[in-house]
């Protein structure tokens, strides 16, 4: 099947046709009927002289339901514009249009009707003024005159359209729900991608909801492929949770997001304007980026399944219909001075209009692929990526898992990694992903192989053994506590020693030194030997009596002594008295 909207101003006979082409009455309300035009969106479905189906979204055309209208624009990728002979180009005329070209509709017919009325030679002329590349056909909906050649370019027209991704994940905003009795709640809309399965599950506002039944133009089926004109009727769902604007989606596949940047086409935007986007009317708050940039950031009412890519449109009372390119839906918050014009940077090679590039140049459509939003961010999980809008298949960097890594990011995380190695010696890897601000452990692994000599050993990263200026330090202070291995060097005379933080710390992970606390050094070893010597007190005792009978200091003391409690060599009894464990163990 393929879906094609109607457009043009109220009363110009788009009803009347698609009734002509179809035999369907698409203006379902009785008031509709009544007022001889469309007030909400009416839906009808023919078969075209090749065979193909077609469904028609047609939409009304009074200026005081404009935001119905955009919703049955938003998900088609084709319009049938419709201009009646004995009336020509109108207001409503020209707010369609202007909304076709701002979503980027790039395909249509032109279709003069009433010829019957007038000869149709002078409204063809006006729309050729706005309207050159279309094909156009004329036609009376009343007497039926030239409908087989409308057919046969509707027939043209559908046969140029892309094929869609019977794959991609779906999302169908929900242009009209009711509920049937006997079966529930009931919603239609365009799906423009992807395929839909009774038994499906979906996300519907954040939760997940099953597909009781699809139809089709009238009849149920078990699958639909895009592009459809689809009715869903879904297990369980109160009427009341499925609304216009609402949408289903795959699971797992969407990110909604209340916070986007887009590119904005034409003049400066409103600060406070209503986006439109399938059938979604979202109030926003608009912040343009500063500098030669048609850059601005959109603040959401409410959260939509947006993706990279995606057109949407601006609209405020009193001005013209403005066009915006979603370029980020996941950008970076703007709270340290100068981040906006940072932000501004990135986004200007994308935030160049087609009028702005003089028709030269890269595609005006240009959005940030993912090699582009990996290099914003850094670290980003593929299937983010994917669900974000760019497709992360072409990806040759590095990373762990689903995790993608920069290059450049990966070059400086190394860089990082070496650093606070030699600073932290034997620095176990949580730790490690912890300073390197990284989301996960694998990246961290994976980081460690790529700098070699570095290698993790029992969950700590290590480098290659221990430099000759480390092994020569730690013979310094053999030799110094030679005669009273309990009086550790005062802080301050370490680093004549050789011992610098970092030295104590490669020492310490090679077993060289015993690091008791912070500047306490002792020799292997020095611990469980004093746990032997303490043994022979009387038990139990006082640190005062381990200071004596280890010939230390305080300073050395206490530090060893809650050491020996970690080794569990001896255990307080209260704040004062301590006991050697296992006593007979540590006797000669």
């Amino acid at each position: 099947m393929y879906v094609i909207a109607t457009a043009g101003h109220v009363d110009h006979g788009k009803s009347t046709l698609v009734r002509a082409l179809t035999g369907i009455e698409p203006d379902r309300w009785a008031e509709e009927r009544r007022r001889g035009m469309t007030i909400d969106l009416g839906f009808a479905w023919t078969m075209l002289p090749s065979g193909r189906r077609l469904a028609f979204v047609d939409v009304p055309g009074h200026e005081r339901f404009v935001t119905n209208m955009l919703a049955g624009l938003g998900p088609v990728p084709a319009v049938m514009f419709v201009l009646a002979a004995d009336q020509g180009w109108q207001a409503q005329s020209q707010e369609h249009w202007e909304a076709i070209e701002a979503l980027g509709v790039r395909r249509g017919l032109l279709v003069v009707t009433r010829c019957d009325l007038m000869d149709p030679a002078l409204a063809v002329e006006e729309a050729r003024e706005r309207i050159p590349s279309w094909p156009m056909v004329t036609v009376s909906g009343a007497t039926g005159e030239g409908l087989d050649d409308l057919r046969r370019g509707l027939d043209l027209l559908v046969s140029s359209l892309p094929p869609p991704d019977h794959r991609a994940p779906v999302r169908l905003w929900i242009d009209r729900a009711f509920t049937i009795t006997g079966a529930g709640t009931v919603v239609t809309g365009t799906l423009a991608a992807g395929t839909l399965r009774t038994g499906d599950t979906l996300v519907l506002d954040g939760e997940r909801v099953r597909v009781k039944a699809l139809q089709v133009t009238g009849g149920p089926v078990a699958e639909v492929t895009a592009a459809a004109r689809v009715a869903v009727n879904l297990r369980g769902v109160d009427r009341d949770r499925a609304v216009r604007g609402k949408t289903l989606l795959t699971p797992d596949a969407w990110i909604e997001t209340d916070v986007v940047d887009v590119r904005v086409d034409g003049g400066p935007p409103p600060r406070e304007a209503v986006l439109h986007i399938g059938s979604a009317s979202v109030p926003v708050r608009v912040r343009p980026f500063p500098g030669r940039t048609r850059a601005a950031r959109l603040t959401l009412a409410q959260a939509l399944p947006l993706r990279v890519g995606d057109r949407a449109l601006l609209r405020c009372s009193g001005r013209p219909i403005t066009s915006v390119l979603v370029l980020d839906v996941r950008p970076p918050a703007l709270r340290r001075r100068g981040a906006a014009t940072k932000r501004a940077a990135e986004l200007a090679p994308f935030a160049v209009s087609e009028h702005d590039r003089g028709g030269a140049g890269e595609p005006a459509n240009r959005v940030p692929d993912a090699a582009t939003v990996l290099g914003w961010r850094g670290v980003v999980g593929r299937s983010e990526l994917a669900a974000m809008g760019c497709d992360p298949g072409g990806l040759d960097v590095p990373g762990a898992g689903d995790w993608a890594v920069d290059p450049g990011w990966w070059a400086g995380l190394a860089e990082r990694l070496r650093a606070v190695v030699a600073e932290q010696p034997g620095i176990p890897v949580d730790a490690a992903r912890t300073v390197l601000g990284l989301p996960a452990r694998d990246l961290v692994e994976e980081l460690v192989k790529s700098c070699p000599p570095l290698h993790v050993s029992d969950g700590r990263i290590d480098g290659d053994g221990v430099p000759a200026e480390v092994v020569s330090a730690v013979e310094r202070l053999r030799a110094e506590l030679a005669g009273t291995p309990y009086l550790a060097p005062e802080a301050a005379r370490l680093p004549a020693l050789g011992l610098s933080r970092r030295a104590v710390a490669l020492a310490a992970r090679a077993g060289l030194v015993l690091r008791i606390a912070d500047e306490v050094v002792l020799l292997p070893g020095a611990d469980t030997e004093a746990a032997r010597l303490l043994a022979k007190l009387p038990q139990p005792f006082t640190a005062g009596d381990a200071r004596a009978a280890l010939g230390t200091n305080r300073r050395v003391v206490i530090p060893l002594l809650e050491h020996l409690d970690r080794l569990h060599l001896t255990r307080r009894i209260d704040d004062r008295l301590r006991v050697v464990v296992d006593r007979e163990r540590h006797d000669d």
